[in-house]
């Protein structure tokens, strides 16, 4: 076969399921409904209740509407799979598929710099909070997180769609860029250039948001009183396991590159090639929703007695 002709791709990652595809199915399923049901009642809540129309729960509402986004992409495609027993993919839905994990990743973690930030607005600049994250800003950050990757991951996906390819066998229940390039027979060298480019710009400059945030952050609480060092405890923790959570993924991806499929038995291979995809969606309502719910329940507490209270 012409290494030009191959514009459908095998997932063999699916073979080893085939005796158990039902229990692996529901592995996938109830995560993914656990995902919706708990993303979609914190974006409600948020949303309801103006108590929480807050720069943070404004964030936190779109970092589960990303949770979504990206579990959406994954999740019912692979439980597709198990139930067709067809493990190939069109180079159309690939392309498809890998745009919207690699958005999703990069959007999850524009959103996590911007919390960084608010946080550090919120415990180092107080008195200029209201300035900092005023409604204008809020809103510029929220399009920024959104834009930014949907209009720059398609120039390394256009180097990509440009590529032939000689092989057409992916070691994964999904695509991944990397995979799909590792399987052209031209010259991937442009590819690699702005593939290492594109991780700088969306990864570095917001890590470093992240880690200036928490520096600053530490500073200050050295020399605040014990109460305060509380506080900012109790803020900070819920931001810090989500980004925890997040660099966890990446490096479980980063790993799978690294290592040979065959070098990592085949349970923690799946695992770590949909941690990203189902951990961070499914923990992070669970991580802001204690906090959400308790600003919640406070405010219908106090709006209960004010309507009780006579008037004065």
């Amino acid at each position: 076969m012409n290494a030009s002709s191959f514009t459908t791709f095998i997932l063999i990652n699916y073979e080893p399921m085939e005796q158990q595809k039902y229990i692996y199915f529901t592995i996938f399923l109830l995560p993914y409904i656990l995902i919706i049901i708990l993303n979609t009642c914190l974006i409600t809540v948020i949303c309801k209740d103006r108590a929480l129309h807050e720069p943070m729960y404004i964030f936190i509402c779109n970092l589960s509407f990303n949770g979504i986004y990206g579990s959406t992409a994954l999740l019912p495609h692979i439980m597709s799979k198990l139930i067709s027993q067809s493990y190939k993919i069109s180079l159309a839905n690939c392309l498809t598929q890998i745009y919207c994990l690699h958005t999703f990743a990069i959007i999850e973690l524009q959103i996590l710099a911007i919390m960084g930030y608010d946080r550090y607005a919120a415990i180092c600049t107080p008195l200029h909070y209201h300035n900092k994250m005023s409604p204008g800003k809020v809103k510029f950050f929220i399009a920024v997180s959104w834009l930014f990757p949907f209009c720059t991951f398609p120039v390394l996906l256009a180097l990509t769609i440009r590529l032939s390819f000689c092989a057409n066998v992916i070691p994964k229940t999904h695509c991944s860029n990397f995979d799909l390039v590792n399987l052209s027979c031209s010259d991937t060298s442009l590819n690699n250039f702005v593939g290492v480019f594109t991780m700088c710009i969306h990864l570095f400059p917001q890590f470093l948001v992240i880690l200036f945030s928490y520096v600053q952050i530490l500073r200050i609480c050295l020399h605040a009183s014990k109460e305060c060092q509380k506080k900012a405890l109790q803020t900070c923790t819920p931001h810090l396991l989500a980004v925890i959570i997040y660099f966890f993924g990446a490096i479980f991806e980063v790993t799978q590159v690294r290592i040979k499929n065959n070098q990592i038995p085949y349970g923690i291979a799946v695992f770590m090639s949909v941690y990203f995809l189902i951990m961070p969606p499914l923990l992070n309502p669970v991580i802001y929703g204690a906090s959400a719910l308790k600003v919640h329940y406070r405010h219908i507490y106090h709006q209960k007695r004010r309507k009780l209270s006579p008037a004065s």
